[in-house]
This record gives C-alpha cells, structure tokens and sequence, in this order.
C-alpha cells in the first residue's frame, strides 16, 4: 500500500460508511481489498446456505465462476471460511489437498493463489470476502492479516449499511450485469472478460453506475441504441 496501514483502513472506514447503498458498499469494499492486498481480483460471496451462493460483487466474471465452482463442488475456501476457522489462505490452489477439485477447476480460470475471510458481525454472519491472484506463492500471511482487517470493516460497513433489501438489490445489480455481458458477447463475439472490460469503459467514459449501463443494455437488447457500448 502507498499510504501507511493506518491510514489506509482510517480512509477506507470513512468511505465505507458514506456510501449510499448497500450495493455501492460492497463493490468499493472489493476495491479496497484488491489494492489492500495486491491481488488480482476480488469478491464478495453471500450464503444463505451451502448450496444456496450469490455473488454481491465481483472485480471479474471469473470471480463469479469461482464462487460458482464452489457451489457445484461443494468444496473451497470460501465456503470454509464461513464454517472452518474462519480465515483460509492457499498458495497453490491446484496441489491444495483442502480442495482438489475446486483448485484444479480454477486453476483453468488463471487463479493460482486465494484467500478467503468470514464477514460476520457478532448479530450476523454474511459471508466471505475473497482475494485471487494469477501467481502461485502471491500471498503471505501478513496479507491474510490484513485481509482479516479489511474483513471486519467490510462487515462492519455492511451491518451500517443497509437491510436484506440491499443486499438483494446488490445481487440483482450483478444479476443485470452478467445479463448486459451475455448480450455483448453475443453481439461483438467477446469473452466474458472483455465483455466486462467494455461495461465498466463505457460507465467510466459516461460517469454513469455499471448497473444502469447494463440495465439500459438489457432493456434495449432487441434493437440498436445510441451511444450503446462498442467492443
């Protein structure tokens, strides 16, 4: 981190606290932790129930399908952090004898590295925060140390933050965008993360939040829009 420990989670708290949503909350929080640790990608999975995963936020689609692959083999680090010790930290997901075939499905996806932290409150578990990396050896545990910081802010920001309702109204937010992104790469022949890449351009370029750039996608997707996202 450029600025001092300190003073990083002293700025990260007072940006937590003052974002308006729930679903703006827990996009700034990946942010934080994407920068905090040095990964390079980040998300935030909530479960209802072991079988029930949803991703509330997400820097790349391959998070989403790392959350998914936890789903569908019933076994990874994220799911663990919400049952287990509460804090997990792989450097080789591939050869980790903690989940064989979970490491070996998103070694495929270029994640070598992970880790995972409950976010819970002493009222409410909520779910994990989760940081990936593309390099086998990435993390240390000084960064799990942090990552254990970020987390308890991170649950913290959201018991403040708001209710049940935002945090489905974040997960219908990442919902849209994995709509927006199928319709793209349809249209222009993109993979997902290219896909991404051109919503998170075109919202950046517009001033304009992700998810109305993906709503007005999805809602016009039948017909040519001005100004619609190009690849």
């Amino acid at each position: 981190m450029a600025m001092g420990t300190s003073e990083f989670f002293s700025e990260m708290a007072l940006e937590l606290y003052d974002q308006p949503s729930t679903e703006q909350t827990v996009d700034l929080i990946t942010k934080f932790a994407q920068s905090a640790i040095g990964g390079s990608d980040s998300g935030i999975m909530l479960v209802h129930a072991r079988q029930r995963i949803e991703t509330a936020a997400s820097t790349s689609p391959r998070v989403e399908e790392s959350h998914e692959l936890q789903r569908t083999h019933d076994e990874g680090p994220c799911l663990d952090a919400l049952e287990g010790v509460g804090s997990y930290l792989s450097n080789d997901v591939a050869q980790d004898e903690r989940w064989p075939t979970w490491g070996r499905a998103v070694e495929k996806l270029g994640i070598r590295s992970a880790i995972s932290v409950r976010l819970e409150t002493r009222q409410r578990r909520y779910g994990s925060l989760n940081i990936y990396a593309d390099d086998p050896d990435a993390f240390t545990p000084e960064d799990l140390a942090v990552a254990e910081i970020l987390g308890r802010h991170a649950s913290v920001a959201l018991a403040a933050s708001h209710s049940e309702d935002g945090l489905m109204s974040a997960i219908d937010a990442r919902k849209l965008i994995g709509q927006a992104q199928g319709i793209l790469m349809e249209r222009f022949d993109l993979d997902s993360d290219r896909a991404f890449d051109v919503l998170r351009r075109y919202s950046q370029d517009g001033n304009r939040k992700l998810r109305d750039v993906a709503e007005a996608i999805v809602r016009h997707r039948g017909s040519s829009v001005g100004g619609a996202p190009t690849a």
